[in-house]
């Protein structure tokens, strides 16, 4: 199949475009609303930070995907493209639905943490109602179970495992929205590669809302992505993983559903780190503290924006694996 890069490059461009004409309004609109970031204890930052950087994405996200259905009667859309892409929007409409709902609600059930500090109860509570809805919409996991009980339940455990883990990563200027950038970048490409179209499309649609949004939190930030950007990110890559065909006759390789775990290895690592590190000091998992690994890089003598970078060039390493296996 012939590799529609003009596409994927023009959505890209214009999530990218938006995302960062957006962060200016969202970021007036966070301070005199007073959506703010404080200075604290276990915080690196000393002034206030607006919390903006989630609601830009969404827009960068969301704004492009809706004017996608006119771009593909542009003439530079390949006609095998426009009628798959056609195709895949008339019979999966429901699920795209599905996941543009999820990604608002995720952000929505971030937005109101980064207001009223919620409990951990109640946020995982919201985490885990959203994911089952995704779930139900058929956007799920089946793996070579043929189970559904086993494909709803590894479905909501790895929307929720994702999630915390990219709300976890967020921790140092650019270290989430870097990692959600170069994981949606991989798991485009191969998309792209086996000509999943749609998801090709959301995954450069997601990694160009992130850049657009990237040149604002690193390596100096004046916003942050905080919960609602942070949840937003994690819920992404959490679908994103999930919705390509690792595993297909051309590709009949057993190990290739392995590939979204190489690429999101970094902060699935890290979140099991830290939570094993608290339960061994009888401390909640949920509880932050300063021992993730960009915090351990830090005590070792690299500068912030060099642990990022290096924890940036990990996870692309990692996930580059990926592409001996799909």
């Amino acid at each position: 199949m012939s590799f529609p890069l003009n596409l994927y490059l023009t959505l890209g461009l214009c999530a990218c475009v938006v995302s960062f004409l957006a962060l200016p309004f969202w970021r007036a609109w966070s301070r005199r609303v007073q959506l703010m970031d404080e200075p604290g204890v276990r915080k690196i930052h000393h002034q206030s930070m607006p919390l903006a950087g989630g609601l830009a994405i969404l827009t960068g996200l969301i704004i492009p995907l809706i004017g996608l259905a006119v771009f593909l009667q542009s003439v530079s859309v390949p006609v095998e493209v426009a009628q798959k892409m056609r195709y895949a929007f008339a019979h999966r409409s429901w699920q795209l639905g599905a996941i543009m709902a999820g990604a608002i609600g995720m952000s929505i059930l971030g937005w109101w943490d980064d207001r009223h500090e919620l409990r951990a109860a109640w946020k995982f509570a919201g985490q885990f109602i959203i994911a089952s809805l995704v779930a139900a919409a058929g956007i799920r996991i089946t793996l070579f179970v043929p189970n559904v009980a086993f494909s709803y339940l590894i479905t909501i455990l790895w929307l929720l495992t994702v999630t915390n883990a990219f709300t976890f990563m967020d921790n140092m200027n650019g270290l989430c929205s870097g990692l959600g950038l170069i994981a949606a970048l991989l798991i485009g490409l191969i998309s792209a590669y086996h000509g999943q179209y749609l998801v090709a499309s959301l995954c450069f649609l997601t990694a160009g809302a992130v850049l657009g949004f990237l040149p604002y939190n690193f390596p100096r930030a004046t916003a942050f992505l905080g919960d609602c950007g942070s949840h937003l990110l994690g819920y992404l890559m959490a679908v994103l993983g999930i919705l390509p065909h690792f595993y297909t006759t051309t590709n009949a390789h057993r190990w290739a559903v392995l590939s979204p775990l190489l690429i999101l290895a970094l902060p699935l690592a890290d979140l099991a780190w830290v939570t094993i590190f608290r339960w061994r000091l009888g401390k909640p998992f949920y509880e932050g503290d300063t021992n993730h690994l960009s915090h351990r890089l830090v005590r070792h003598g690299l500068r912030a924006d060099g642990a990022v970078l290096l924890i940036w060039a990990l996870a692309a390493a990692l996930g580059a694996l990926a592409f001996l296996l799909a």
